[in-house]
């Protein structure tokens, strides 16, 4: 990681935040993975397809399972998702909104349906020590709220 001064620096592990979803979500991977193997393997005498469906599966929910590292500079916004990093500058959106996890930047000017997919996701530690801070830096940086 980088030896500037960050403005905000917090992380958050849902895996050990939220621990009753991460037994339900846990739950839910083995029942899907035994369905698969049931599929893939047994039936369909083809492991390939459960080895490729499991690294989709596990792969889109990895997210979940490592801790997640947010830095905010005064040009840009880093994200360390264990060893791979996310840069984005300020310049890049155009308006913030809150959920109930956290806040998503928008690179348009108003919410669209696009910023799941072009947005960025900043999801709130457990004790939300940061948010009325990560609140005045984006009202500062990024501009609009919605």
């Amino acid at each position: 990681m980088e030896n500037r001064e960050d403005l905000l620096r917090w992380t958050s592990h849902p895996l050990l935040d939220e621990a009753v979803k991460s037994i339900f979500l846990l739950a839910i991977m083995i029942f899907v993975s035994l369905i698969l193997y049931q599929t893939a393997i047994i039936t369909w005498n083809a492991p390939i397809y459960f080895y490729l469906g499991m690294l989709f599966f596990i792969g889109s929910l990895i997210t979940w399972f490592i801790p997640t590292t947010y830095i905010l500079f005064d040009d840009k916004i880093q994200i360390w998702y264990w060893k791979i990093k996310i840069e984005r500058n300020w310049t890049d959106f155009g308006c913030w909104y809150t959920d109930k996890k956290g806040v998503l930047l928008s690179t348009f000017k108003r919410p669209r349906r696009l910023d799941n997919f072009r947005g960025q996701s900043l999801r709130f530690s457990k004790d939300k020590l940061e948010k009325e801070r990560l609140f005045e830096l984006l009202a500062e940086k990024v501009g609009e709220r919605y």
